[in-house]
């Protein structure tokens, strides 16, 4: 299928406008993705239709924790990314092309929207790899959901270029985004600068997509007191109190099996910061059983949403009220 969101500038050679990568291809090769294939001048898209995973998640998996909390998803992701992730838990899908992992028979946008309607699943998600290098797939898949009346939620590192990502958020209900970091060295580990995914965080709060990030705290690489600090404040900044950060620990994997896990006291001064900068809404992943994996009122400190890793054991939040103090949450506590 040929792909969106590219140029051809002549002598058979294309660049991709998709992302902040800015491939130029030439004929006969892949961009960085390893998705994106220009043939005679034609960008062509290799995995459309081709899923390479296909799962029902809790939606505290993505994580999204003020949306819809308790409920299952359906998650798709397939080959390739346009990072290079030394820690990356999803290599063996992200890392890799299509023709090394294969995929699973091919299914339509209408065959995926299908089955969410049959399972009686309320979500779709694109994840465990990057949304971006699938984006005609996901953007057809959620144009059909939303007519089904079925949310569209992506996880992505966001490094999507404005006009496509405006494009993709008019189907858009929920987009949790990784924040690598808040310098260049972190973005280092991963191949990308931050500068862009800052930009894509402010038009995707503009946007009406509700947004959660994740910041995976990698000791010696963005796990400094100040630059937690500075991120935190930026948050609060530029977005909102109200956009729900998730610090989450780190665990050896793919290339960087040289540090140790993240000590769960640096997720808690992680989470200290946070709260100290204003934000309202912060919680610990990848330490289930912890207090902090569950969320709490901003006004009255009551447990609003109670976790045990990715299961939920009680929600206090009432028609988008604490249950306590009837202090509004900010969310998507009911389907679209």
């Amino acid at each position: 299928m040929e792909a969106m969101y590219y140029t051809n500038y002549g002598r058979d050679r294309v660049r991709c406008e998709l992302c902040y990568q800015n491939c130029s291809i030439g004929r006969g090769r892949r961009g960085f993705c390893r998705n994106r294939e220009n043939r005679r001048g034609k960008l062509i898209t290799l995995v459309y239709g081709k899923p390479s995973a296909i799962n029902i998640d809790p939606i505290e998996k993505e994580p999204q924790h003020h949306m819809l909390p308790g409920t299952n998803m359906l998650c798709i992701g397939t080959a390739g990314c346009n990072f290079r992730c030394r820690h990356c838990h999803n290599w063996h899908l992200s890392q890799r092309s299509i023709e090394e992992i294969g995929s699973y028979q091919a299914h339509t946008p209408q065959e995926i929207v299908d089955a969410a309607v049959q399972l009686e699943l309320q979500t779709i998600s694109a994840t465990y790899n990057e949304p971006t290098v699938f984006y005609e797939y996901l953007l057809d898949i959620a144009k059909l959901a939303k007519a089904a009346r079925i949310n569209v939620l992506w996880h992505s590192n966001g490094y999507m270029k404005p006009e496509p990502l405006a494009e993709l958020l008019q189907y858009t209900d929920s987009v949790t985004i990784d924040l690598k970091g808040f310098s260049q060295r972190a973005y280092d580990n991963s191949s990308a600068t931050l500068e862009p995914v800052l930009e894509t965080l402010k038009t995707i709060h503009a946007s009406k997509a509700w947004l959660e990030i994740v910041n995976l705290v990698i000791p010696t690489i963005n796990d400094s007191a100040e630059e937690i600090r500075e991120m935190c404040q930026w948050i609060k900044k530029q977005l909102s109190e109200e956009v729900p950060l998730h610090f989450s620990r780190f665990f050896p994997n793919y290339r960087l099996r040289n540090i140790a896990p993240t000590p769960v006291e640096t997720l808690e001064s992680a989470r200290d910061i946070a709260r100290e900068a204003g934000l309202h809404y912060v919680t610990l992943g990848n330490v289930p059983g912890h207090t902090y994996n569950s969320t709490f009122c901003p006004k009255c400190d009551e447990i609003l949403i109670r976790r045990v890793h990715f299961a939920v054991t009680e929600n206090r939040i009432r028609e988008g009220k604490c249950a306590s103090c009837q202090h509004p949450i900010p969310g998507i506590w009911s389907r679209t």
